[in-house]
C-alpha cells in the first residue's frame, strides 16, 4: 500500500473540488468513491431495478465495469465503456444514489475495487467512509465539514452553472435528506474517524481549504 490520504464528509462541502486540486498539486492518484456509487445508481435506474438486495441487482454488480481516465484537469468516468461523467452528476442521481450506496451488496462490490486502486500508488480518496472503512489505516484522515445552509448554497450554484432548473429550497431539502440517510444507515454510516482532523470549510474559500489540507499532508509526507 502506498501513501494514502482519506477525505470524508457530507455532500456539498467541496470534497471533490478540493481533492482533485490536491491530487494534481501533490502527484497523488485521485479515487472518487462517490462517482463509483453514482455509476451503480445510474446503471440500476436505467435497468429499472429497485434499490434493494435482489438477484437482479447482484447480476448488475457482477458485470459492472467502472473506469477513470484523466483528460487534462478533468477526470472522466466510464461506465461499461460509456462516458457518464456528466450523466452521473444530475439531481436525479443525487436524490437516488444514497439508496443504493447503503446496500451491503453494493458496498461489498465497491470497497475492494477502491482498495485495489490504492494498492500500488500514492492516493487521495474522498467519500463518506474512506477513512473509516475503505482505508482505515490511511496516513492522513480529514473530515471536511460545512454548515448545511452553505452546503445547499454551493450545490445550488453548481446546478445553475450546469443549466439545471432547481430551487434553493429543493436542493436544501435534498441535502438534509441525504445527510439523514448517510449518517443513520446501518452499513458504513458517515462519521468522523477518531483520528481524523476536522476542517470546517463554511467560511473558507476553496484555495484556503486546499492550503490547509495540503499543509497537513506535507507535514506527514515530510514534503
Amino acid at each position: 500500500m502506498g501513501f494514502v490520504v482519506a477525505i470524508d464528509g457530507p455532500a456539498g462541502t467541496g470534497k471533490g473540488t478540493v481533492t482533485k486540486i490536491i491530487a494534481e498539486d501533490l502527484g497523488l492518484v485521485y479515487i472518487d468513491t462517490g462517482a463509483m456509487y453514482r455509476c451503480v445508481a445510474l446503471e440500476v435506474i436505467k435497468k429499472k431495478v429497485e434499490p434493494e438486495e435482489s438477484e437482479e441487482l447482484l447480476q448488475i454488480l457482477d458485470k459492472i465495469e467502472i473506469d477513470f481516465k484523466q483528460k487534462g484537469e478533468i477526470q472522466e468516468v466510464f461506465l461499461n465503456g460509456e462516458d457518464v461523467t456528466i450523466e452521473i452528476r444530475t439531481q436525479e442521481i443525487d436524490c437516488q444514489v444514497d439508496k443504493f450506496s447503503a446496500l451491503k451488496c453494493v458496498r461489498d462490490k465497491m470497497t475492494p475495487l477502491q482498495r485495489k486502486m490504492g494498492k500500488n500508488s500514492d492516493v487521495i480518496g474522498e467519500g463518506r467512509d474512506v477513512g473509516t472503512v475503505v482505508f482505515p489505516n490511511a496516513d492522513v484522515k480529514i473530515y471536511l465539514d460545512c454548515s448545511i445552509e452553505e452546503r445547499a448554497n454551493r450545490r445550488y450554484k453548481q446546478y445553475l452553472e450546469k443549466g439545471m432548473k432547481v430551487t434553493y429550497e429543493e436542493v436544501l431539502e435534498n441535502i438534509k435528506q441525504r445527510y439523514k440517510i448517510e449518517t443513520e444507515r446501518e452499513i458504513a454510516p458517515l462519521r468522523q474517524a477518531e483520528d481524523a482532523i476536522l476542517v470546517d470549510s463554511t467560511n473558507m474559500t476553496i484555495e484556503e481549504v486546499v492550503q490547509k489540507i495540503e499543509s497537513i499532508i506535507k507535514e506527514k509526507m515530510n514534503y
